[in-house]
């Protein structure tokens, strides 16, 4: 499970929330604390939420998880950053390929299984990047507007 733990960093902009397991967690843990972070800052600054924003920002948590799960060696670190309107959503793994979008058909023009995570994670954010980590792997951080 991914125990939630708010610690406000010194590059975090006033009225950041931050939310980062304490273990790692599974694309299901992932989702609902980004859930829990997005409600939290909705409930506190007694901001509306959009539904539909907040089910993109689940669905991009869940693609990212899951792509370091089966693409990238397993997740080493998972946070989620809330500043003003958006959900800042980051998931490290061992890995240090960088992610690519597959053709949906094979050689044969066959409609391919999977390979549509890294285009929904695209679409669907505002900001993507891809940074290397210094002792190997990479993270992954997508940012998604929820209001």
């Amino acid at each position: 499970m991914c125990e939630e733990h708010r610690t406000p960093t010194v590059h975090e902009r006033p009225g950041a929330q931050r939310t980062a397991p304490s273990r790692s967690c599974n694309p299901a843990d992932a989702r609902l604390a980004v859930e829990r972070a997005v409600t939290e800052r909705c409930r506190t600054t007694h901001t509306p939420c959009d539904p539909v924003a907040l089910g993109d920002a689940l669905l991009v948590v869940s693609e990212l998880m899951t792509n370091a799960i089966l693409h990238g060696g397993g997740v080493t670190d998972f946070r989620v950053d809330v500043v003003d309107a958006d959900v800042s959503v980051s998931v490290c793994d061992r890995s240090d390929r960088l992610p690519v979008a597959r053709n949906a058909a094979d050689l044969r023009r066959r409609q391919r299984v999977g390979g549509h995570g890294w285009p929904i994670v695209c679409r669907l954010a505002r900001d993507v990047h891809v940074a290397e980590l210094p002792a190997g792997g990479k993270c992954i951080t997508a940012v998604v507007p929820f209001s």
